[in-house]
């Protein structure tokens, strides 16, 4: 299963915001991230509507968690930013396959999608940001090198 990169920096932004207290600026997440804010808004408007975070105006606005990150699972951030799970054309509506009736693999990957999501539902965003003072100083040493901590593309597609 890979998500996609929008699903990867939602996870990300609500790690950065467990991360900080009070609010913090989108230009602040994009430039951590390198992304464009353009592709950071995107991502917010997402979490946003999903209840995940919520915005503030103003000169000392931002976006922070609407809810403590113990209380926000990945499995319902995954499942709020992902617009589909298509892992074989069998899980689309409008599939052209001739053994969709009497193939097994779809049953077997919809269980297979279930579980996964079952053991994502299992960690919060407080879990997976671990403690907030490592994730400050890897964000620190990060915005600093300009290195990832991870390869991106190898975890997340467009």
């Amino acid at each position: 299963m890979q998500i996609t990169k929008q699903t990867n920096y939602a996870l990300r932004m609500l790690m950065y915001c467990a991360a900080h207290e009070g609010s913090v600026r989108l230009s602040d997440v994009a430039t951590f991230y390198g992304l464009s804010q353009s592709f950071m808004h995107k991502v917010l408007q997402t979490t946003s509507k999903a209840g995940f975070v919520k915005t503030m105006r103003g000169r000392s606005g931002g976006l922070m968690l609407a809810r403590p990150p113990e209380e926000i699972t990945v499995g319902e951030v995954v499942r709020a930013v992902e617009d589909r799970f298509e892992m074989a054309e069998c899980f689309r509506e409008d599939t052209t396959c001739p053994l969709e009736q009497s193939c097994g693999l779809n049953g077997a990957f919809h269980e297979a999608l279930d579980a996964f999501l079952t053991v994502l539902d299992k960690h919060t965003i407080a879990d997976i940001t671990n403690e907030r003072a490592n994730i400050n100083v890897l964000a620190t040493l990060e915005a600093m090198t300009r290195l990832p901590l991870d390869n991106d593309s190898a975890f997340a597609k467009q």
